[in-house]
């Protein structure tokens, strides 16, 4: 196949820019290289790779006529760029929804308006569902827990964008998933949970996985935001790829449907009181964190329910927690 992924050169974008060229397909990037690390990781994957790729410098809030001229020859649209903090997004809520939800409709129409109308998968978020203040959640010594759901959120819940970025991620999951019905496009919305994996140059904001790694290697504080018994299930970012090509290969059934991507209520920590004790075996010492306030449409727990890709596609996640995380540790060692 020929695929355009877009934000190629980011930490996805260029695990999905490796895996597929792994399987001889065809595929261009198109990235703006906004984001450090963006150029180093398009050097790498070069010296990886014998299979030709196609770079392209460009902006999708602008550079249309560009993006309709690589459209009109792939098969596959992974569209991966994207403003990808909360805090950002409140600090220049313009910018995030320019690129979010702006960015987005102007691939979609791209796509729209192409002759060979490729398929579309669009990297979302778990959240547009927003605080899950609604929900039945009860605190632990450790972590949080659902009073009710045993296998976490269904894409069947209510939506409920919180801050800038849920709403400009939440507006574009919605014409993605529009456009499958109004226009029948094969489109396919990941509503993606805490990808973690090589190439995550994790801040503070944003890859909070990576960045506790990368802080503690450079031997800088550590801040938890909340109490730190929020949360959440990881997925190691090769699993993430494998439910794209899957989705892809079975897109009769997957055209204008929603999933629920992460690692599931199988793979979830609390994002202190037990990462830290995963942290503590990684560095083979002691590890402290001051806290701070919670931040904006901070969610006290999110598993995703994965049980629909599987009946679907028959996905479901293969690299465990403690199988992924010394993997992530060896790249940032070597790349610190």
């Amino acid at each position: 196949m020929n695929i355009l992924i877009t934000g190629g050169a980011g930490f996805i974008g260029i695990n999905a820019v490796s895996y597929f060229l792994k399987r001889k397909h065809h595929v261009v990037v198109f990235d703006n290289f906004s984001r450090p690390g963006t150029r180093e990781n398009i050097l790498w994957v070069k010296s990886h790779h014998k299979e030709k790729i196609d770079v392209i410098e460009g902006d999708i809030r602008t550079d249309t006529d560009e993006l309709s001229t690589i459209v009109a020859r792939v098969d596959v649209v992974i569209h991966l760029a994207g403003q990808v903090a909360v805090t950002t997004s409140v600090k220049d809520p313009r910018v995030d929804f320019e690129i979010n939800a702006l960015g987005t409709f102007n691939v979609l129409e791209v796509v729209r308006k192409s002759k060979n109308r490729p398929i579309f998968i669009y990297s979302s978020t778990n959240k547009v569902y927003g605080a899950l203040n609604d929900l039945d959640i009860k605190e632990n010594k450790t972590r949080y827990a659902f009073g009710r759901l045993k296998y976490g959120i269904s894409e069947s819940h209510m939506l409920d964008f919180y801050s800038p970025y849920g709403c400009s991620k939440g507006t574009a999951d919605q014409y993605v998933h529009d456009y499958s019905r109004i226009y029948d496009l094969k489109t396919i919305v990941f509503r993606q949970s805490c990808i973690y994996g090589p190439h995550q140059y994790g801040i503070e904001d944003q890859g909070w996985v990576a960045w506790f790694i990368i802080a503690l290697m450079k031997r800088k504080k550590l801040t938890i935001y909340g109490n730190g018994k929020q949360v959440r299930d990881l997925l190691y970012v090769e699993d993430l790829l494998r439910a794209y090509e899957q989705a892809i290969e079975h897109i009769n059934s997957t055209k204008g449907q929603i999933y629920n991507i992460g690692g599931g209520y199988k793979n979830t920590l609390s994002i202190w009181f037990e990462f830290r004790h995963v942290l503590e075996q990684l560095f083979n010492r002691k590890i402290t964190a001051s806290f701070s306030d919670w931040r904006p449409g901070d969610q006290p727990i999110y598993i995703s329910d994965i049980r629909k890709a599987e009946q679907d596609f028959n996905w479901k996640p293969r690299v465990s927690i403690q199988q992924g995380m010394p993997l992530l540790y060896e790249w940032i060692r070597k790349n610190i």
